[in-house]
């Protein structure tokens, strides 16, 4: 789709009007899962429409009735096919659903072209819900039209709407106790992530090599009266160059794509660049952007190569920043070469089986064996300027398998760091003198051989953040039992070394830093009257 397709600027009139109808029709989360069923909904969330789009033709049918309910109803149907389905609809029932607006208002706002009788959609346009910590909420979120619309693959300018990526980036980002100065979103898209961070922020910059998504950025800001953000056009850090901010979100074009003839390169997910070295020059150039106690957070692909590992590839990106930077690197995920491409492959809209397919499969793995690289890892990154100059904070960890609580993980990352950074200032004598509380969302379990007293193994499990389960021995186990915010840690170490007949001495050198690893990760947390960081 090319970017001429809408005004360089949404009209604040015409985009009022759209809010108006959308309202009015009742074109909410909850609406639509009314009018198309729990079942439909989750059918739709796996790319197939054929029970949603049943729903609301049946939803249609009540044309003979003329009460308000119905009314109301069949606005909601006309919209939901036209907006989230992309289907083609009549005049007729597009000028019903769009009173205030109007087919002319909706054609030059972008969202659709009248053909004859009928009204063909140019954008997706579908309500969005949320909750954060400052309460739960919903907006409209317009973007391109998706593979199911069109029918074919994607177009290389195209614009994602909400996706899983963006989900996951937005449930990570870090909010803020107070209100932030000034955000980067770098690489916006449709701008989701920078209405997630004017939440917390007073001014969000959104940049985007796309004219097109800036477009839709200020719409999507537009439409749910969100003011605050400034759009500027540009590749990587050139628009912001010799600025700094509080906080830095991106959801960056990371997927690794082959520089080859025939390979389509999506403006929303390939940098242009070869391998990872989006990602490398993502993280080695944010610290200078970022003001002292700035935080970065983004999601990434990195190669493993015959030579070199996923994550010792991420750290050295992170050594090479001019700025030096604390990091907290968590993969979540490695693919072998093969089902990465596959993957990437069929995101595009290109289907298994075809020559296409094939074709673009083959220059994939050609490139992949080229380069060496034998698997790909994704994961979240945690980038920090520290206050003074030297980091504290180096933790590359791979994580797989569910997340207890992914919507709160950026409430997580913030207390962890945040206890971390307590632990951080104090020596051994320090801590030994510190009083810990176990988390609240903290559990036991010990798991016995038939017949045994004693446990074959002990384990603390986490009920949120990344829903940890770590192996302890008995004397950890009996220290986090004991961290109950009445006594300091050394104290606790010295009785159960008497408990166990062991060296205190030994036991604390053991203990220590095995008590700051579990404050990092949120297991234990400093006593609410304890130390507090500078």
């Amino acid at each position: 789709m090319s970017d001429d397709r809408a005004p360089l600027t949404p009209s604040p009139e015409l985009v009022a009007a759209l809010a108006s109808d959308l309202t009015a029709a009742g074109f909410s989360v909850d609406g639509l899962g009314a009018l198309w069923g729990e079942m439909a909904g989750a059918a739709l969330l796996r790319d197939q429409p054929a029970l949603a789009r049943r729903a609301l033709i049946v939803a249609a049918a009540e044309a003979d009735r003329d009460d308000a309910a119905a009314t109301v109803r069949r606005s909601l149907a006309s919209l939901a096919r036209l907006l989230v389905l992309g289907d083609v609809i009549s005049a007729v029932d597009a000028a019903a659903a769009l009173p205030s607006l109007g087919i002319d208002g909706a054609e030059a706002l972008g969202l659709c072209i009248r053909r004859g009788d009928e009204i063909v959609p140019r954008i997706d346009l579908r309500p969005y819900a949320f909750a954060d910590t400052h309460g739960e909420g919903q907006w409209w979120i317009a973007s391109d039209l998706g593979e199911l619309a069109l029918g074919s693959a994607l177009p290389e300018g195209h614009v994602l709407g909400v996706g899983g990526a963006s989900l996951t980036l937005a449930g990570i980002t870090m909010p803020g106790s107070n209100p932030a100065g000034k955000v980067l979103d770098l690489g916006t898209g449709c701008g989701i992530q920078a209405l997630h961070a004017r939440r917390h922020a007073r001014h969000v910059i959104a940049t985007d090599i796309s004219p097109r998504a800036l477009w839709f950025t200020e719409f999507n800001a537009a439409l749910n009266g969100i003011d605050g953000i400034e759009t500027r056009l540009g590749s990587m850090f050139e628009p912001v160059a010799g600025e700094r901010f509080d906080a830095v979100i991106s959801n960056p074009p990371f997927v690794i794509t082959p520089r080859a003839e025939g390979v389509p390169s999506y403006e929303y997910r390939d940098g242009g660049l070869e391998g990872d070295a989006i990602v490398a020059s993502f993280v080695s150039g944010v610290g200078t952007h970022l003001v002292p106690g700035g935080v970065a957070q983004l999601l990434g692909n990195w190669e493993y190569r015959d030579d070199e590992d996923g994550l010792d590839r991420v750290r050295s990106w992170v050594e090479a920043s001019p700025v030096a930077l604390d990091a907290w690197v968590v993969e979540r995920e490695v693919q072998d070469a093969a089902s990465y491409a596959e993957t990437w492959i069929r995101d595009g809209g290109t289907l298994p089986g075809t020559p296409e397919f094939d074709a673009l499969l083959e220059a994939w793995v050609r490139d992949f064996a080229v380069r060496g690289v034998t698997a790909v890892g994704f994961g979240y990154l945690l980038l920090r300027r520290p206050l003074s100059d030297t980091p504290t904070l180096a933790r590359y960890e791979r994580l797989a398998g569910p997340i207890a609580a992914p919507r709160g993980l950026g409430e997580h990352l913030r207390d962890a760091l945040h206890e971390h950074d307590v632990q951080a200032t104090l020596d051994d004598d320090a801590l030994a003198s510190a009083r810990l509380v176990v988390a609240a969302d903290v559990s036991e379990a010990r798991h016995f051989r038939p017949g045994d007293d004693d446990p074959s193994v002990i384990e603390l499990r986490q009920g949120g953040g990344f829903g940890r389960t770590i192996a302890v021995d008995p004397g950890l186990a009996a220290l986090v039992g004991a961290c109950d915010g009445e006594l300091p840690v050394g104290v606790l170490i010295s009785a159960i070394g008497q408990l166990m007949d062991a060296s205190e001495s030994e036991l604390r050198e053991e203990l220590l830093p095995r008590v700051r690893e579990l404050i990092d990760t949120g297991v234990l947390v400093f006593a609410p009257d304890g130390p507090h960081a500078p």
